[in-house]
């Protein structure tokens, strides 16, 4: 994950500008994410948050939001430009939070640079911070099988949504809606999913 930081913190400037705003986000994508996390009664974590811009989207929807990144650039410019939300220089693998402690959790596409071997130890992290009934969504690129990409920033992961949903479940989480859209222009195969953390 230094590799991932490191490579972010490079473009970070152009990062920012091509999708520093929620304005910059499909408008089907908002509306999962806000369907799903608005109304959660406690914090929502927006792991790998970026810029900050869907942390201040959820903040907007009266969601207590933290946003959490392992890139300071990304952080400082959280902080000026999305005030609302809380944020934390961070890393998922090991979330400084305690157990049970939050309602729901984020991850929009900040899984995608994770190697598969490694998923099932974050998918548990997030469980582990993660209340009872709460809700997990993420946003991950799509295809017939897992396999590593040329990503514009550094190396991606696509997978097919129905391996990814049961890697949720062996973590602890139970689906309980999808959203799936082809490719657009330059963008990849992309699906979201929403899921709920079952009761241990």
């Amino acid at each position: 994950m230094e590799q991932v930081r490191q490579a972010y913190a490079s473009v970070a400037e152009l990062y920012i500008g091509l999708f520093g705003t929620p304005e910059q986000v499909h408008a089907d994508d908002l509306a999962f994410i806000g369907r799903h996390l608005a109304g959660r009664p406690g914090t929502v974590l927006d792991l790998g948050c970026g810029p900050g811009h869907i942390t201040g989207y959820l903040c907007s929807l009266g969601v207590d939001a933290t946003g959490i990144d392992m890139v300071p650039e990304f952080i400082a410019h959280a902080q000026a430009a999305h005030p609302s939300g809380s944020y934390e220089l961070g890393s998922m693998e090991n979330l400084d939070v305690a157990d049970h402690s939050v309602a729901g959790v984020l991850a929009w596409g900040s899984l995608i640079h994770l190697p598969p071997q490694d998923l099932d130890g974050v998918l548990a992290e997030f469980r582990r911070v993660m209340a009872s009934a709460g809700t997990l969504v993420l946003g991950l690129f799509v295809g017939d099988e897992v396999a590593a990409f040329d990503h514009k920033v550094v190396t991606a992961y696509r997978w097919p949504v129905d391996e990814f949903s049961e890697r949720l479940a062996r973590a602890g989480f139970t689906e309980v809606e999808r959203l799936q859209r082809p490719s657009e222009g330059t963008h990849r195969p992309h699906a979201a999913i929403a899921a709920i953390a079952t009761e241990r």
